[in-house]
């Protein structure tokens, strides 16, 4: 059970709930993260551009990691949705590294686009190369660092010694040149 020092909804209150799965299995605790994070971390990754199912289903992943991998979180380190968004996060690029891998290497993939008997065009893979070779050196280490790396944007900041204002800037302009590549109207 949750400690009644901790205000329900406050950090200090998530916290103790995910210390009480890692340390008493409480199911309880559990529902009441479900309940309130489940809506967020879907809509944190539809507004990544997540498709709406898979988005449910990185959101139950994520849950179910938190649910397995209590033990492992430490709130000295993040908040509860710190924790729990980043594990959505890294579910979705792990998800995405897989399908591109499946995707380039399937040689099924190769034959039928063979033998449709059209010119293969440039892939994507190396349209991305090419966009982020011709951003400045700020904004193509910050996207390898925050896609390649899977590191978050402060991560960036200290390890770079970038105010956290212009990682964020060199992300915005960078992927507003990926979208312009990609012939995607710029939002």
């Amino acid at each position: 059970m949750v400690e009644e020092s901790a205000e329900p909804g406050s950090g200090e209150y998530w916290s103790q709930c995910v210390l009480n799965i890692a340390q008493h299995r409480d199911k309880q605790s559990f529902m009441a993260i479900y309940d309130y994070f489940s809506p967020r971390v879907n809509a944190y990754l539809l507004g990544q551009g997540v498709e709406p199912q898979l988005a449910e289903d990185l959101t139950q992943e994520a849950l179910l990691t938190l649910w397995n991998k209590a033990r492992l979180y430490n709130p000295e380190k993040a908040a509860v949705s710190t924790w729990l968004f980043r594990v959505a996060r890294n579910l979705w690029i792990d998800r995405l590294r897989k399908s591109r891998r499946v995707a380039y290497e399937s040689d099924e993939l190769l034959e039928f686009v063979a033998d449709e008997g059209e010119p293969l065009e440039v892939s994507d893979a190396d349209r991305l190369k090419a966009v982020i070779d011709s951003l400045p050196r700020n904004q193509a280490q910050a996207v390898y660092m925050s896609y390649y790396e899977g590191k978050s944007h402060s991560e960036i900041a200290e390890e770079t010694g970038m105010p956290l204002g212009s990682v964020k800037s060199c992300l915005r302009l960078a992927i507003k040149a990926f979208r312009q590549s990609f012939g995607v109207d710029a939002v």
